[in-house]
């Protein structure tokens, strides 16, 4: 609390310091008068105000030099006498000001400015900000007067001068703070809002700085970083404020034509007053364009991102007052605010885009055909420039350069068909776009990647599409592609949509190296006219109707799924009689040819590289993307395009690229989630109708036969067992053009019967897969029960018995019978029994539609299996496994189809490629697993043989060779038959003879120096083969290695010698202890446990 609250005591206190300090201008006096100062409370001191301030006005008013350190004390004292005052009187506020610049001007006879010291400027700038707030109500407008003119330019260009030419930071700031304030606009918000006249009055006057002050300031903007990011914000803020009061749009238009004349006695004056009329503004214009442009430039690459948020602002004020006085101006200002809308900033990302927004709103550029004409202007440059600059620029600069070409569009809006409309904006926007859009096609994996089809592919989980990545030629960053995507649809949202499906058709149909960047646009056009995906600043005025973006829809799938277009070489794989060759056209797109055309035309076959091939496969998958992308836009209307679209987009699922068939089931969910059906198998069983028919009609044209058959193999791999009545015809239609053509088109048709018959195995394999575990599992229970009864009620007699059987039975298995017709007849009660205990309970019943053509397809297969094609042997023989596995049920037609087959099968088994009897050992096992019994005798005589021969020849060489040997075609046979052998004897319960003949041909695998697998494989031979004679089987195996002495039960019988009792250790040992090992674990814990744990994977 001040001591002296009334004027008369504070007057009685402050009288002496003032009486002193007027009588002897000391530093020290001063002070006094700041000490007596403080004691005073504001109401009094405004009382005494100008008898105050008179020692202290006095003091620099004396003649002669004085001391700086006087000066600024002097100075300070009248900062804190106006700090708690105000200043009512204008010519007190006129005189103060004029005082305060004196302090800072050079001296008469110098031209330079006065070596002054950095606090005593800091201390006169400070004093002249607050005179400028001291200043009461209109008080403060007496200083913007014409007559005041030369006053205020003298404290602008001091103030000026500090900015830009001192060194301490501080100074620079309070210099151009008190240059904002000294122009009116101040960021506090103590001073009286001007009206409408006075702000005009304001404008005429600081027009006449506008040229010293924009200069300057760009100088301090574009000056050396090491001044600090404050200094530069301050400049900013003052170039835009002092620019955008100036050069208002609505200033201006109030200018009249013609300058006003003053009176006489200001004539003097008024050559300092600038007229703003038309010709000043264009002029001025001019050259602020310059300036702003060396601004923009030096502030949006400036690494403080206040700076750039500043930046921001200028852009803002300027667009929101200058809008037509500053056109020139604005493809730099525009260029600046979209080029901040990817500024890694968050503040300044969330600014640009509001103020971007607000443009739009505000309808800126709608409203202004000039600013419309520069953005058209900046667009066609821009789009000129786009493909050099993509080719040059790092990922940084793309995006920026992106970012650009998106704003501009972005701004026009619904004015974007200006450019639209114009054939030279257009071309060279569209040109710019499938330049930049190009995809790298080099890489050879696109090619190489193949869908195989394996059997658990089968309705497997289908993803969404439209996720495809792609690689493009001048660019890696995915930000780059989404800002070209956004620039598509931005296109697509505001402008004609007609007129740019139609360019960019022609650019499709025009030239092979436009064609898949045309179809990407086209693609993201159609998202954007829908509003799919697209940012926009401002909404279009009229959307266009379901009608017309079914139209355009139409004629674009039209395109895409015309032959030449759709049938393209993905693939030189002559195998197939693949779609890929069935049709044909020069380069990279195709012209209908025959399907058994897989050899190629010498004088095109040079064009078909890796390259072109590439090129095919994602132009084929960019189509497919384009029907997700219009089924989304269309929604359920899509139903009525499914009759033209369905069709072809079920053969790509079936491709064997895998690129290609991926792309294609992301396309079929895309479908199901627009059109709303459930899943892919109800799309299909919906539309099963028309699509069996098309099948059935393409089927009967030969260039039409492979496609069909992808179609085919698609519907069956997503779909179920209500679909076969459906197919039934079609699969006979196979049939029979098979039966007429197996030379030329056996490949195509296998390849339909293949997924014809994995996919009754699908549906109806359950059952004969289950009946045969359920069969092993009785097997094994009653095996155990048998030998269980045997270990409790075992008697000498029984053992007598037992021995005299086993004489019997071995002069039987030896041929030493009066009779062979007996042996004969054993054979047959199999063939009687094996019908019971399937699932045909009676031999009379009809044989179900799957089984039927299971049947029909295996009698295809016996006449082809000695086709002179090797891949056509190994389809057959992949054919004729699932045939056995789904007749499985019906064993009285089964084994009469086995009978047959079984010649054949044994010539691929005995002498043919490895491949095809690898194969075949494959089939045999299935037909070992469902026929039992039936193929006992015929395995023994036929086959048998000639494995343990080949396993033995080959022990040597697979001993004796190194790591690689694992990956040779000769190893995999030797696996493949060694794993499946041991389940063959279980499955085949083979005699003695037989046993012993696997036993001796596997022995020699159980050596350390066979490959590990082998190893494997050969254990589980004997590990099956204790589970049909684990005597004979402990036997063998202790003949080679005995781990310990065998003790009599009973000290009357004589010990028992083995041979292999007392070997030293060799390479057999390790295999053999664990085999009996093994043994003694199933004797202890049943017949069934080691089985399961040997077989074979």
């Amino acid at each position: 609390m001040a001591v002296f609250d009334t004027p008369q005591a504070a007057f009685g206190a402050l009288r002496p310091a003032c009486v002193q300090l007027t009588r002897a201008q000391t530093v020290e006096n001063v002070r006094q008068l700041q000490a007596h100062l403080a004691a005073v409370s504001g109401a009094a001191l405004q009382e005494l105000q100008e008898y105050v301030l008179f020692p202290l006005r006095f003091a620099l008013r004396v003649p002669g030099p004085k001391q700086e350190r006087l000066v600024q004390s002097l100075v300070q004292c009248i900062s804190s006498v106006l700090a708690a005052t105000c200043v009512r009187k204008r010519e007190l506020l006129q005189e103060l000001f004029s005082e305060l610049c004196t302090c800072l001007a050079p001296p008469p006879s110098s031209g330079k400015p006065a070596p002054l010291s950095e606090e005593l400027k800091l201390a006169v700038i400070q004093a002249l900000h607050t005179l400028m707030h001291s200043a009461y109500g209109d008080v403060v407008l007496s200083l913007y007067q014409p007559s005041t003119l030369p006053l205020l330019g003298f404290a602008v260009s001091l103030l000026l001068g500090l900015a830009e030419q001192e060194k301490a930071k501080q100074i620079k700031i309070s210099a151009l703070e008190c240059l904002q304030v000294l122009v009116l606009q101040c960021d506090c918000q103590e001073h009286r809002h001007l009206d409408e006249e006075e702000a005009q009055q304001c404008g005429d006057l600081f027009a006449s700085f506008l040229p010293g002050i924009s200069i300057t300031l760009s100088r301090v903007i574009t000056g050396d970083i090491k001044q600090g990011h404050k200094t530069t914000v301050s400049a900013i803020r003052l170039f835009y404020l002092i620019v955008g009061w100036v050069m208002s749009d609505a200033q201006l238009a109030r200018i009249p034509k013609s300058k006003e004349k003053l009176p006489v006695e200001q004539s003097r004056v008024s050559e300092l007053m600038v007229h703003r009329g038309p010709e000043w503004s264009k002029s001025t214009a001019q050259k602020l364009s310059l300036l702003l442009h060396k601004v923009v430039e030096s502030s949006s690459v400036h690494p403080h991102w206040k700076v750039r948020l500043e930046l921001v602002e200028l852009v803002h004020h300027l667009l929101s007052n200058c809008s037509q006085s500053l056109v020139d101006s604005f493809s730099h200002l525009l260029k600046a605010l979209v080029g901040l809308v990817n500024d890694e900033n968050s503040e300044v990302q969330s600014r640009c885009n509001e103020v971007l927004r607000g443009i739009a709103e505000q309808r800126i550029v709608v409203q202004n055909r000039a600013l419309a004409d520069v953005l058209s202007e900046n667009l066609h440059s821009l789009a000129t420039a786009l493909p050099r600059l993509m080719n040059s620029q790092d990922d940084t600069g793309k995006v920026s350069t992106l970012s650009l070409l998106l704003g501009y569009l972005k701004l026009l809006g619904p004015k974007i068909n200006i450019v639209l409309n114009s054939v030279s904006h257009l071309q060279r926007l569209s040109k710019a776009l499938v330049q930049v859009l190009e995809l790298d096609v080099t890489d050879v994996k696109i090619v190489e990647e193949r869908r195989w089809g394996p059997p658990g592919s089968w309705q497997q989980g289908v993803q969404r599409g439209r996720h495809q990545k792609k690689y493009f030629r001048f660019f890696t960053e995915e930000k780059v592609f989404q800002l070209l995507q956004q620039v598509c649809r931005v296109l697509g949202y505001y402008g004609n949509l007609y007129l740019l499906v139609d360019h960019f058709m022609g650019l499709y149909s025009e030239s092979g190296l436009y064609r898949k960047q045309a179809a990407m646009v086209l693609n993201e056009l159609v998202m954007g006219a829908a509003g799919l995906g697209v940012d926009v600043l401002q909404e279009r005025e009229v959307p266009p109707s379901v009608d017309d973006l079914k139209g355009s829809i139409t004629s674009i799938l039209d395109e895409y799924t015309d032959q030449a277009n759709w049938y393209l070489i993905t693939s030189i794989d002559t195998e197939e009689g693949s779609p890929e060759h069935s049709v044909q056209r020069s380069g990279l797109t195709a012209r209908p040819g025959g399907p058994c055309s897989t050899v190629l035309l010498p004088s095109l076959e040079p064009q078909v590289t890796t390259r072109s091939m590439n090129s095919n496969i994602w132009q084929i998958c960019i189509q497919l993307e384009g029907v997700g992308c219009f089924a989304a836009v269309l929604g359920k209307e899509f139903r009525l395009l499914l009759l033209s679209a369905l069709y072809p987009v079920l053969e790509k699922a079936g491709d064997r690229t895998l690129l290609i068939s991926e792309m294609a089931l992301g396309t079929l969910a895309d479908i199901c989630e627009a059109c709303s059906y459930d899943s892919v198998q109800c799309l299909i069983n919906e539309n099963s109708d028309y699509l069996v028919n098309g099948i059935s009609l393409n089927l009967r044209q030969l260039a039409h036969q492979s496609h069909a058959s992808q179609v085919l193999d698609t519907m069956l791999r997503h779909s179920d067992a209500s679909l076969l009545p459906l197919v039934e015809d079609i699969i006979q239609d196979v049939l029979s053009a098979l039966d007429q053509s197996y030379n030329n088109q056996a490949s195509t048709f296998l390849r339909v019967l293949h997924s014809v018959m994995t996919a009754l195995v699908q549906w109806f394999g359950m059952c004969s897969t289950e009946e045969h575990q359920q069969r092993q599992t009785d097997k094994g229970q009653s095996r155990t029960q048998s030998q269980g009864q045997h270990e409790v009620t075992m008697t000498r007699q029984e053992v007598e018995r037992f021995f005299l059987d086993y004489v019997s039975q071995k002069q039987i298995a030896e041929g030493d019978v009066p009779d062979t017709g007996e042996e004969e007849a054993d054979e047959v009660p199999p063939l009687a029994k094996a019908e019971p205990n399937h699932c045909d309970t009676d031999g009379e019943a009809p044989l179900p539609i799957h089984a039927q053509l299971a049947r029909d397809v295996m009698e295809r297969c016996i006449h082809l299996l000695s086709d002179g094609s090797l891949r056509v042997r190994l389809k057959v023989l992949d054919v004729l496994e699932l045939c056995v596995t789904v007749l499985h049920p019906h064993g009285n037609h089964l084994l009469p189809m086995a009978h047959r087959v079984w010649p054949a099968l044994v010539t691929r088994l005995i002498s043919d490629d490895p491949l095809a009897v690898l194969r075949a050992f494959k089939v045999l096992c299935t037909l070992a697993q469902t026929c039992g019994d039936f193929l006992r005798q015929r395995f023994s005589k036929d086959v048998l043989p000639k494995l343990t021969s080949s396993l033995l020849s080959q022990a040597p060489a697979s001993a004796r060779a190194g790591p690689v040997y694992s990956h040779t075609l000769a190893f995999k046979l030797q696996l493949a038959v060694l794993q499946g052998l041991g389940s063959l004897c279980e499955r085949l319960d083979m005699g003695e003879s037989d046993l012993n003949k696997v036993a001796d041909a596997c022995l020699i695998y159980l050596s350390a120096k066979q490959p590990v697998k082998l190893q494997e494989a050969a254990r589980s031979v004997f590990l099956h083969l204790m589970q049909v004679d684990p005597d004979s089987t402990w036997l063998l195996l202790n003949e080679v290695c005995c781990p310990g002495p065998c003790e009599p039960p009973h000290a009357s019988l004589r010990p028992v010698t083995l041979g292999g009792m007392g070997r030293p250790r060799n390479e057999l040992t390790d295999n053999v202890l664990l085999l009996l090992q093994r043994l003694q674990q199933q004797e202890s814990t049943g017949p069934g446990a080691s089985t399961r744990e040997a077989s074979p994977p």
